[in-house]
Order: C-alpha cells, then sequence, then structure tokens
C-alpha cells in the first residue's frame, strides 16, 4: 500500500486555527461515527459515488479523512487509497475503528505534487468549510498538485444548516475559488445520490481545468 510521507516528518501546521480546532468537538464526531459503524449502519454513500468515478484499483487521497469512514470504504472495494487527517484525536479514532487503516496525521496544505498522482481525491463531510478562514484556495491548489492528468476530486459539503463553526460558504464563491485553484466543475449535484443541485448541499466533481496553472 502506498504511502506519503511529510517532508518534515509531521503533519504540516495550519495557521490560523482551523475552523474545525475553533469548534473543538472531534471527540463527539468520532464517537458517533464509531457507534453508526458498530451498530452497522450506511455511511457509504460518499464511498459508492467515488467508487463508480473510478476504474478498478485506482488510487485514492481521502484528504480530510475524519475517523477512516470513506477509506475503509473504498479499500473494501479494491482501491489503493491513502488518507491524511490532521486532528489527533480522529487519527486514533480511525486507526481504533478500522485497524491497519492507512491513514497520516497531516495536513491538506502540506500536499504537493510529489505525493501524487492520485486519480481521485475525496474531500467530502464538510471538510472545505472547516479550514482555516482565508485557506480554501490554497487547499484546492494543494489538491490540485497530486491530481493525474486525468485525475479528479469529489467535494461535498453544507451550503445551508452548516455545523457549528463551519464557514458560510456559497456555492458561487467556492466555484470561483475552484476557477482560480486551476479547476472546472464537470458535476454538480445536490445528493451523493446525484439528485439536482439545490441550495441545501452541494457535491462537486472536478477536473483540472483546460491551460489552468492554479496559482
Amino acid at each position: 500500500m502506498n504511502r506519503i510521507t511529510p517532508a518534515h516528518g509531521g503533519p504540516t501546521p495550519t495557521t490560523p486555527r482551523t475552523r474545525w480546532q475553533e469548534a473543538g468537538n472531534s471527540g463527539n464526531f468520532g464517537k458517533r461515527f464509531a457507534e453508526l459503524v458498530a451498530a452497522g449502519e450506511d455511511i457509504d454513500g460518499e464511498a459508492r459515488l467515488a467508487d463508480m468515478l473510478l476504474p478498478r484499483g485506482a488510487r485514492v487521497l481521502d484528504a480530510g479523512a475524519g475517523m477512516g469512514r470513506v477509506t475503509a470504504a473504498l479499500l473494501r472495494r479494491g482501491h489503493d487509497v491513502v488518507a491524511i487527517e490532521p486532528d489527533e484525536v480522529l487519527v486514533r479514532q480511525a486507526r481504533e475503528t478500522y485497524p491497519g487503516l492507512p491513514i497520516e496525521e497531516r495536513d491538506i496544505l502540506g500536499l504537493g505534487p510529489e505525493d501524487g498522482p492520485f486519480d481521485l481525491v475525496v474531500c467530502v463531510g464538510n471538510v472545505m468549510v472547516y479550514l482555516a478562514e482565508g485557506t480554501e484556495r490554497a487547499a484546492l491548489r494543494a489538491m490540485r498538485a497530486v491530481l493525474g492528468g486525468n485525475g479528479r476530486i469529489l467535494v461535498g459539503f453544507h451550503l445551508q444548516d452548516r455545523p457549528p463553526h463551519a464557514h458560510a460558504y456559497t456555492a458561487a464563491e467556492f466555484e470561483a475559488d475552484l476557477e482560480a485553484a486551476g479547476l472546472r466543475v464537470d458535476l454538480r449535484a445536490g445528493t451523493y445520490q446525484l439528485h439536482p443541485a439545490n441550495e441545501a448541499y452541494g457535491v462537486w466533481v472536478l477536473s483540472l481545468a483546460q491551460g489552468g496553472d492554479g496559482r
């Protein structure tokens, strides 16, 4: 199984503090999903869509993997997956819930071209709205940097009814940021089951913009 190794031997710090750190609820988040896993609940919606976008045995990066549920589901489907998550509490929960899960304590902003290429970067579960203020474009550029030539990014987050401390990120603002980062929209939907786009939740499939350098 492939790994990606931090250039300086540890997680890349994010400054200023992320909105997730300000929320301070990583323990509750991890516990809630661990209980759902133990109860046999269906928590694979994002992974099913990701799998549909991929050939068999594809290389995938789960960016902001939380407690590892999407990574685990994609591994079961035969993909080569690496997970990165900067929250040490969630990394610990992931390793307890899914022993042997390939998860590393790293921040999206620390990614570089040497970490790729990936066929798909998965960035779901409100990761984009919990980044540090003003780092959204940098995060999109970092994910773009690890894509293969035909690689894509799957992104999803709440547009309304956001969780505490999350960024009020509109679809228009997000699409302006991704364009500035050298990405284009291949698909926008309102759910991971590809219901029509709506104002409550956004799901995007992104790819490299033609001629865009993402700088």
